[in-house]
């Protein structure tokens, strides 16, 4: 399942710019291997990102991760010479990602609560590891 799909891209973005970055055998098309590529590549980043606190992959997928994929998929394409907004546009994405990441920024993911970090704390009580007797040699 992908966060993005090439209609959105096409909505987004325009059919001429989509061909213009993945028509690279000059047939006048999109070229759907090079889209889903690109389409793999941001829903791996977006994941790298996002499942550290929520459980994947994403269902329902919210708007602004459907845009943080587009906007990725995008750069991911612009292979030689992004423009500044694109640029812009990807460094705006991997920040909220950043802030997903860190708990700074939530997603409205109905059902799909974040999850659960298994964290234990193991001690021997009574049992201490350092000793003014074992440390003597240091």
């Amino acid at each position: 399942m992908s966060y993005a799909s090439a209609q959105d891209l096409i909505d987004r973005f325009g059919a001429a710019e989509l061909i213009a970055l993945t028509d690279r055998a000059g047939a006048g098309e999109i070229d759907a291997t090079v889209v889903a590529r690109a389409l793999a590549d941001a829903d791996a980043t977006i994941d790298s990102y996002v499942g550290r606190h929520y459980r994947l992959p994403l269902a329902p997928v919210p708007g602004r991760v459907v845009r943080v994929a587009c906007d990725l998929v995008r750069r991911y394409l612009y292979t030689a010479r992004p423009t500044d907004d694109v640029l812009a546009a990807e460094k705006a994405a991997l920040a909220w990602l950043r802030d997903v990441s860190t708990g700074a920024a939530t997603l409205d993911v109905a059902g799909n609560e974040p999850a659960a970090v298994d964290t234990q704390v193991l001690a021997e009580p009574g049992r201490r590891l350092f000793t003014p007797d074992s440390l003597r040699a240091w």
